[in-house]
């Protein structure tokens, strides 16, 4: 099994084992009795092994139960299963198929066998089995997320991204969601690529889009060697200097980006972005207390929206011993976005300054918890490249 799907999928398990006894000749009602018993029994039994970790238990029980009603669709689902906790793929689809026989609309079993399909490469396959499983429950995340993934397999990566961005509506905090997100768009990005260098390699759009690539894969030498082409060819073009800027920025090159940042609001002065960028490198980098909040308001007048240029506004005029004002930026951060640990660290030090002790230590209780958040989810994002690395060999 795959790291993807060791990741994913919840078990689906069809407990609900009814068997209709016939109606009849009394003899054959009591052999048909007879056989639910042992049927029931069978289950208990399968269940009990399956709790005990003895699989080829469970579905020794579970064959003898389709032995004596073969037409008990869930106890399909469920060998099925468990062929494939095994990885016994070819096994599970033959069961599987078997289950969608005698009950079509089970979602489950047909969530299984596609996920199983896909297992075996056999995406095309998979894929109409995923999507009759989300017709048929459209909640079901695991069926969605593995037929994304078949249909990157299959080069549909406008569909892939259709579906990826559902589960983001479901699942907004899946970080493996958003990965594969960005891994369609980057595709995507390098098909219009290929198709604007098939029409003029040269020119100043293919040297952005370029860039963005380079940025987007953190390669950022590539990146400044593409902006900087683009920016040669279309000096006076809005959006070009900025992008230059932001990989200075993002390579701690403060007067470069800085220089790029003032030649863009020269061709966009309304570049909010930008003038942002400007008081963040005064306030962080120069200290430059009150000329960085100079350039703060300039670029709150323009984008009121800018959390970020809140907060450093918040810290320069804490610096200034401006701490009411401070407070009100950064109690307006904090509201706008409270999962920023930087918000909640510098409103801990405002409300410290004003001697709210106990404000402070609550702020102070919820930076820590976001910082260990941030470093487990890390860990958590490592450790899953690693797994998938090596189940790629």
């Amino acid at each position: 099994m795959s790291a993807f799907s060791k990741s994913n999928v919840h078990f689906y398990v069809c407990l609900a084992l009814m068997v209709t006894s016939s109606v009849g000749a009394a003899p054959a009602q009591k052999q048909s009795e007879s056989a639910d018993a042992k049927v029931q029994q069978l289950h208990s039994q399968a269940l009990a092994d399956e709790a005990t970790g003895d699989t080829a238990g469970a579905i020794a029980k579970y064959q003898a139960m389709l032995q004596l009603a073969p037409t008990l669709a869930s106890a399909y689902n469920n060998l099925g299963l468990l062929y494939f906790r095994q990885r016994e793929y070819e096994k599970a689809v033959g069961v599987l198929e078997r289950g969608l026989k005698v009950n079509p609309k089970m979602a489950t079993a047909s969530a299984l066998l596609g996920i199983c399909l896909s297992e075996m490469r056999r995406y095309a396959d998979a894929r109409p089995r995923l999507e009759a499983a989300l017709r048929l429950n459209p909640q079901d995340n695991d069926a969605e997320k593995f037929l994304a993934n078949d249909l990157i397999k299959l080069g549909d990566l406008e569909g892939a991204a259709a579906h990826l961005r559902k589960i983001t509506v479901r699942k907004p905090d899946d970080q493996e969601v958003w990965y594969l997100l960005g891994e369609v768009y980057m595709q995507l990005s390098q098909q219009a690529l290929s198709k604007m260098n098939a029409i003029n390699p040269d020119s100043e759009l293919v040297h952005e889009m370029s860039g963005e690539i380079m940025e987007s894969m953190k390669n950022y030498d590539g990146a400044l060697f593409e902006y900087k082409k683009a920016a040669d060819m279309a000096p006076q073009k809005p959006g070009i200097h900025y992008k230059l800027g932001n990989v200075y920025w993002t390579l701690s090159q403060w007067d470069s980006a800085s220089e790029q940042f003032q030649a863009e609001l020269a061709n966009d002065p309304h570049n909010c972005k930008a003038q942002a960028l400007i008081a963040d490198i005064l306030i962080d980098q120069k200290m430059k207390f009150e000329e960085g909040v100079e350039q703060v308001n300039k670029a709150l007048a323009i984008c009121p929206e800018l959390t970020q240029a809140r907060v450093d506004r918040g810290r320069a005029l804490l610096k200034l011993n401006r701490i009411q004002e401070a407070l009100t930026d950064l109690q307006a951060a904090e509201s706008a976005t409270p999962d920023d640990a930087s918000a909640h660290f510098f409103l801990a030090q405002a409300y410290r300054s004003l001697g709210q002790v106990r404000q402070a230590q609550a702020e102070m209780e919820i930076f820590s918890k976001l910082e260990e958040s941030a470093r487990a989810s890390t860990a958590a994002r490592a450790r899953e490249l690693i797994e998938n690395k090596e189940a790629t060999h």
